[in-house]
């Protein structure tokens, strides 16, 4: 196994995802606790020019590979391509991104690998000599410290865990073309991205957020999170994923892995178990608040004020207070 470190870097019409970054991020991590070369993979057709952008902004390699035909994401593809050029690399680490996309393709390319597996890492710690990866585990509501002996793994890092450098480097990384001979997808066609008429209201844009859970237990209750919101200048109402499916709320004001991610300078979650699919998009808030009537809930683990209540008795005297100060 070589003392190497590949990036699997994520695209979408034809920019680079800021979680690559964060991606190279957890691999720098990675060198200073285990020394290792660390390089870049990007798929696509073109690839030429993502190529020239990561080692530009990283001044890492790059291997860019191109894929004939492949415009946009495609699991089988990313699958049989990475697994091959991956076993003639023979890399020590393998990060990717937890993302649907990463998701995707990271545990079918662990499998083909024959490596160890490990999602949703947060952090890259070593304890006694072996290097630990930070997840959470049971809902959110533990934290647990993972290890394995595998010579080999595959990683897939929650966005926002790792702060990526906002600097471009100084001398721009080399890059090496290549082009994959087999493409085929063997169970799926794609026939292409059928884009959402969404957009991030005003949540992108929003100082404050108020956030609804399945906890606000109706759709009438959603009255007292509107209430809230209009004590701060600046704020927004927003939504876990639950709250959006059932229709309480606009999808472009769902927070989370499959919904937007937001940075605020105070988010107040009410309801709000603290899945890390939610979690992941909503973390890197400048203060968080959350109100629960459950002491063990996820939520907790990343709020700065934890308010153990029902937010239904909680919101409307906080809102009477607030209207006579």
């Amino acid at each position: 196994m070589n003392s190497l470190i590949v990036v699997i870097a994520e695209h979408a019409d034809g920019q680079i995802r800021p979680i690559t970054y964060e991606l190279v991020a957890c691999a720098r991590r990675l060198q200073r606790l285990q020394p290792a070369d660390i390089r870049i993979v990007v798929l696509s057709d073109p690839v030429e020019t993502l190529a020239e952008t990561l080692s530009q902004k990283t001044g890492l390699p790059v291997d860019a590979i191109r894929v004939p035909h492949l415009t946009g994401y495609h699991g089988d593809v990313y699958r049989s391509v990475l697994a091959k050029f991956l076993k003639d690399l023979q890399p020590r680490y393998v990060c990717t991104a937890h993302t649907s996309q990463g998701l995707d393709f990271a545990p079918g390319l662990a499998i083909r690998l024959g490596a160890a597996c490990i999602t949703g890492v947060e952090a890259v710690t070593e304890i006694n000599g072996d290097i630990c990866f930070t997840r959470r585990i049971c809902g959110g509501k533990l934290v647990a410290d993972m290890v394995t002996d595998h010579p080999q793994r595959v990683l897939s890092i929650l966005p926002g865990s790792f702060s990526a450098d906002a600097s471009e480097a100084v001398e721009p990384g080399a890059v090496f073309c290549k082009t994959a001979t087999s493409t085929t997808p063997v169970r799926s066609i794609s026939r292409g991205i059928l884009r959402s008429s969404v957009k991030a209201s005003g949540i992108m844009e929003a100082d404050v957020i108020v956030a609804a859970g399945r906890g606000v237990g109706d759709k009438d209750n959603l009255e007292l999170i509107f209430r809230m919101a209009a004590l701060f200048s600046g704020s927004a109402v927003a939504g876990s994923r639950i709250v959006c499916d059932m229709g309480w709320l606009d999808y472009a004001q769902q927070v989370g892995v499959t919904g937007f991610t937001v940075q605020p300078s105070l988010y107040i979650a009410c309801g709000i178990s603290g899945a890390i699919q939610h979690v992941s998009g909503m973390r890197a808030s400048g203060f968080i608040v959350a109100i629960n009537s459950d002491p063990n809930a996820a939520i907790f683990n990343v709020s700065d004020v934890c308010i153990v209540e029902d937010m239904l008795t909680f919101i409307p005297l906080f809102i009477e207070t607030a209207q006579h100060q």
